[in-house]
């Protein structure tokens, strides 16, 4: 048990810098796509929209009143759409690609969570911990496809000779990341699901 969590710090600590530009492009970019939202409110009127149109609100308001089931929904999307599917599956594809993909959909978040109402803006001071929570598990995994890229294009730096070689190594780095990287998401899933459900309206009437 000690190992999985002792072999992900190490992975991290070799890769410091790394881990750092990431953590620098990962809040930046998501700022931007914040004050592009503020700039230009269509664009977040454009997002709400959008989710509105492929479900996700209706989904978000049949299971909201139901923490432990929202907490689900969220660790879900959290773990397949987000961290598989943008970011490790293009990935293990085309060396790096997810990377972008992961860079897209932190502009986009950051335009989707300017608020629209009052009550949004409450909203997002306990939503803020839910980012940073969640950001650090995506983040985690980032670093897991860069390290698979890094050794499948440049396969000495894993000291194999070897691109498949090379491309195994960063898979198994991977796979240790994906463990600390799990627990985060699952901490952001059950915080994010109980203080939007029982955080907000007293924080609104409090603030009010």
């Amino acid at each position: 048990m000690a190992t999985a969590w002792r072999r992900p710090v190490e992975i991290v600590r070799e890769n410091s810098r790394v881990h750092l530009v990431l953590n620098a492009a990962t809040y930046g970019l998501l700022l931007v796509g914040f004050a592009l939202g503020m700039l230009f409110p269509g664009l977040s009127q454009a997002r709400a929209t959008a989710l509105e149109d492929d479900g996700t609100a209706a989904l978000v308001g049949a299971v909201f009143r139901q923490p432990a089931l929202f907490a689900l929904v969220i660790l879900a999307v959290n773990v397949f759409r987000l961290s598989l599917l943008t970011i490790v599956l293009p990935s293990l594809v085309v060396p790096f690609a997810g990377l972008v993909t992961f860079g897209y959909w932190l502009v986009q978040t950051g335009i989707t969570l300017v608020p629209g109402t009052a009550e949004g803006w409450v909203a997002l001071i306990p939503h803020a911990l839910t980012v940073l929570i969640e950001l650090q598990a995506y983040i985690t995994v980032a670093l897991g496809v860069f390290l698979v890229g890094k050794h499948w294009t440049r396969p000495g730096t894993a000291g194999v000779e070897r691109r498949r070689d090379g491309y195994l190594a960063g898979l198994r780095k991977l796979g240790r990341l994906s463990v600390p990287a799990l627990v985060l998401l699952v901490l952001g899933a059950v915080w994010e699901a109980y203080s939007l459900r029982y955080l907000v309206h007293p924080l609104g009437q409090w603030l009010a």
